[in-house]
């Protein structure tokens, strides 16, 4: 982590059905034109598997920012720039509300036009173009296929990991789509990458343990966005400031206390992580290119 007052967070996890996700999109990637990531705007890179990437080398990406009405838009600006530059098309949605997915099939059409002419130089003018929908648990990816399709075609749901197999879901428009499992890797290399899908719900919250969580998240929001902080618990952040003091003051200020006056950290901790996904700390991207 950059900053030596951040706790360390033991993040355990238990992947269950993913090593057979892997398997499966292994098995199938051959029979796509192109793959599709969707990605959370709020943590763009931790959000990005690494084991995707690798599966999916040597097709045509389109990554879909999901997720960009809760993310800051200026960080967003410049997450969409930079990868633009590495060579991928770049989708920003908002799949609740169906913000963006309208440019999905036009986005698809244009990534893969020189597949489409070579079909036509076949006579093959009329086969459908193939999409992989990959990311991790919990992107929003079901809710994005739903919309793109217009239709309750895939299962969604805020809790990671529900879709459990391969789906074909054929669009109109001449696209079908290939909805896969979310996968997670094997094992967090870096805490602050375990933290950041902690903290947007990618990894059940079961597997950490919710005060250092919070109490890092704080550090985060002091470096990243102390506006926010001073808005919503009215606590001034100094350079200084330690998250479990931080914590505390927040707790303090909203008069979540124990015994003898002492500060409920665990509800606190709770309170902060349920107030951020629900938005009402603004629009926060977590990390920066």
């Amino acid at each position: 982590m950059p900053d030596p007052a951040y706790e360390k967070l033991n993040i355990q996890w238990y992947p269950g059905h993913m090593t057979k996700a892997r398997r499966m999109i292994e098995e199938n990637i051959s029979l796509v034109d192109a793959v599709c990531e969707v990605l959370d705007a709020r943590i763009p890179s931790a959000s990005a598997n690494p084991d995707i990437r690798r599966l999916s080398e040597g097709k045509p990406r389109l990554v879909v920012l999901n997720r960009c009405d809760l993310a800051d838009p200026s960080a967003t600006a410049l997450w969409r720039c930079t990868l633009e530059e590495s060579g991928v098309a770049v989708l920003e949605t908002d799949a609740r509300s169906g913000k963006g997915v309208n440019a999905f099939v036009p986005a698809v059409r244009r990534l893969l036009a020189d597949r489409r002419k070579a079909f036509e130089e076949k006579g093959q003018a009329g086969r459908a173009l193939r999409i992989m929908i990959l990311g991790i648990p919990n992107v929003g990816k079901s809710t994005l296929i739903n919309k793109i399709a217009g239709r309750k075609a895939a299962l969604a749901s805020d809790r990671p990991g529900v879709t459990r197999g391969k789906q074909w879901i054929a669009l109109s428009e001449g696209i079908d789509l290939l909805d896969t499992p979310g996968i997670l890797w094997p094992k967090f290399d870096s805490q602050e990458v375990g933290e950041l899908l902690a903290v947007t719900s990618a990894v059940k919250t079961e597997v950490f343990d919710t005060e250092t969580l919070a109490a890092n998240f704080m550090l985060r929001l002091r470096d990243l966005y102390p506006a926010a902080l001073q808005e919503r618990y009215k606590i001034t952040p100094s350079s200084s400031s330690d998250g479990f003091e931080l914590l505390e003051a927040a707790a303090l200020k909203r008069g979540f206390l124990i015994s003898r006056g002492e500060a409920d950290l665990n509800r606190m901790a709770n309170t902060l992580l349920r107030e951020y996904h629900e938005g009402k700390l603004g629009r926060l991207t977590l990390e920066r290119p």
